[in-house]
């Protein structure tokens, strides 16, 4: 499945480079809606909220209430993760809080889950040199993905990866770190980072991983046309249907 990316910063729709560069501002949130509504799903991150300088809620409202989405972003306590269910959020992205100073955060993610079940849970395994890195990419820990997804499996319904190194960057991405992580887990994973040709896309597919997009689609390098068609023969193909 391919998810096109709406990341929010200061109420507009952008694009950043390793999270750290504004690289472009797109269309409203709405004018997004509208260009991506040929695709099962929409990942939407508040990148504001992620770095700890405010919010866009209301942005985040509006897309929950009008489009299949996943949200992410500084959701940091059980309270912000049951708004976003009641808004109309079908899963919760969570990054910082699954990690604790001394390895995963399990005491909340047990209590996430209970709050809004297992299945609604992704956990953001964003990794920057090899480490995991959270609150907006601004911090790295000492945990490495593939040591500990397994781990994490109890209290979520899939992760969320993203290789930092070369996010935003239209440079390609590490399928051979996508191939080390879909070896360590049976759950969903989707991969995030990078992704610029059709092929990383079908390469990401063929080993049962979502793939969401953000810089390759506003730039241009992939055509949102070509694309909704590949989605929409690759679910046929899934669910074996002639086409």
């Amino acid at each position: 499945m391919i998810l096109p990316c709406i990341d929010l910063m200061g109420g507009k729709v952008v694009q950043l480079v390793q999270g750290r560069k504004k690289a472009l501002e797109a269309g409203s949130p709405a004018e997004m809606l509208e260009r991506f509504a040929a695709f099962p799903e929409i990942q939407v991150v508040d990148l504001d909220a992620a770095m700890g300088r405010g919010s866009n809620e209301e942005a985040v409202a509006f897309l929950a209430a009008r489009a299949a989405v996943r949200v992410g972003g500084g959701i940091r306590t059980v309270e912000r993760a049951r708004t976003l269910v009641a808004q109309g959020a079908r899963k919760v992205i969570i990054g910082t809080a699954a990690f604790g100073s001394d390895g995963i955060n399990r005491p909340f993610l047990e209590a996430l889950a209970a709050a809004v079940t297992r299945e609604r849970v992704i956990v953001a395994l964003d990794s920057y040199q090899g480490r995991i890195v959270v609150r907006g990419w601004q911090e790295a820990t000492a945990l490495e993905a593939e040591a500990i997804i397994s781990e994490l499996e109890p209290y979520c319904g899939g992760f969320l990866c993203t290789y930092v190194d070369k996010e935003g960057m239209l440079e390609g991405t590490n399928l051979d770190w996508f191939r080390r992580l879909r070896a360590a887990t049976r759950h969903e994973l989707t991969a995030a980072g990078g992704i610029t040709t059709l092929e990383e896309i079908r390469e990401l597919d063929r080993l049962g991983i979502h793939a969401a997009l953000g810089m390759a689609i506003y730039t241009g390098r992939l055509d949102l046309e070509e694309l909704a068609r590949w989605q929409g023969a690759s679910r046929d193909r899934a669910w074996g249907y002639r086409l």
